[in-house]
């Protein structure tokens, strides 16, 4: 089922709202570029460019921290800007960014350099999420911008190795530098701002501050345990024994069911509710990372990573439509965008202060302890969203 098929099954009514759509698809999938491919970018840094495995957390963390400072920014000032004129620079500082990394072998320059596509990427995340988030349908519309963003994400890591073998960085660094310009002519479909667009979602009941201080801590943790387990990914696989085209074909093949993932809610929106697939998608992702560790086989590796993105990504639509329906407003879907940003940003960090020589296990339990924490704090508010609904009808 194609992207268009999805949204016009899905109540967009016009061709200006498919195209306005269809541009923030785009746009959101530029914005984590880097992000979803970022356990073969951590192998490239370690590969080409001599960092170490606790260095190249830290890059991969300060990138977020990026993302992350413009995203809380425009959580509080979106109102202000012209959005179209702001995805035009964000684009183009994100591309000059990119572009400003090949060549450099300083650490301390291509950190700051990584920090400043990181900028560039936080608004373009936080207005193509804003503008999906107050669509009719945001569970399903968000279903489709996941799977997007995933099928680029099975594509880049899959060519990766084969990239690193014959330009290095450079290859990687140039795409990441021209894929931000090709959404320039498309930035004219999307609003100048959300006042004449804002359509909250169908099922939206206020469900009262301290649950959605809830529900955004729960966002806050999910993503944090993401945030620590998808930066090392690459290398528990090698650290396991396989080479770094096996770690990357399954990282390619987990994206493909990653699509598979998102499109559940794409495909059946909240028809069945969300606690039910809240709670075996952060669940089920819990238990993946039991097994995610010590010696494993190619097939092994393979089926638990898949699984997993799987998870994740059947997971996230589910949350941020959930986030959409606690408010009439839409601000809860532009806190709980910032902080998931947060959480990506501090994750790898977390994980690499918590490293220990033998390998990877502790980037395990800290994920499995944060998904924990996640669901019991997604559920109440999800419940008594669910029980105000069924009052109302």
């Amino acid at each position: 089922m194609s992207s268009q098929a999805v949204l016009m099954g899905g109540g967009v009514r016009s061709t200006g709202e498919r195209q306005k759509l269809l541009a923030a698809i785009l746009v959101g999938v530029i914005g984590p570029q880097v992000f979803i491919v970022q356990p073969g970018f951590v192998q490239g840094l370690v590969s080409q460019l001599g960092f170490d495995s606790h260095g190249a957390g830290y890059v991969a963390s300060i990138e977020v921290w990026g993302i992350t400072s413009t995203t809380v920014l425009m959580t509080f000032f979106a109102h202000r800007f012209d959005w179209r004129r702001t995805i035009i620079v964000s684009l183009l500082v994100t591309a000059i960014a990119n572009a400003l990394c090949i060549g450099v072998h300083d650490h301390a320059y291509f950190i700051a350099l990584r920090f400043l596509a990181g900028v560039g990427a936080g608004s373009l995340i936080s207005l193509s999420f804003t503008v999906i988030g107050l669509t009719s349908n945001p569970d399903r519309n968000f279903g489709v911008l996941i799977s997007c963003v995933l099928l680029y994400g099975a594509v880049v890591l899959y060519l990766m190795p084969s990239a690193y073998a014959h330009t290095g960085m450079t290859g990687i660094l140039g795409f990441f530098a021209l894929f931000p310009l090709t959404a320039l002519p498309f930035v004219k479909a999307l609003p100048r701002n959300g006042h004449a667009d804002s359509a909250a979602a169908p099922d939206a009941v206020n469900v009262g501050a301290a649950l959605k201080s809830s529900a955004v801590l729960a966002m806050f943790c999910y993503f944090m345990s993401q945030g620590a387990v998808w930066a090392y990914l690459f290398l528990i696989g090698t650290a396991a024994g396989l080479g770094e085209q096996h770690v990357a074909t399954g990282l390619m093949l987990s994206q493909v069911t990653g699509v598979a993932g998102a499109l559940i809610p794409a495909v059946i929106g909240h028809r069945f509710g969300r606690w039910r697939p809240l709670s075996i998608g952060i669940l089920g992702g819990a238990a993946c990372l039991l097994f995610l560790r010590g010696e494993m086989s190619y097939a092994r590796y393979a089926f638990w990573v898949c699984l997993y993105n799987l998870f994740w990504n059947m997971t996230h639509p589910f949350l941020l439509g959930s986030m959409a329906s606690f408010d009439r407003s839409g601000r809860v879907v532009a806190y709980a965008v910032a902080a998931q940003m947060l959480g990506l940003a501090i994750g790898p960090a977390l994980a690499a202060a918590t490293l220990s020589p033998g390998g990877y296990t502790n980037v395990n339990q800290i994920g499995l302890a944060l998904f924990v924490a996640s669901w019991i704090m997604i559920l109440p508010p999800v419940l008594v969203h669910a029980r105000r609904r069924v009052a109302m009808v």
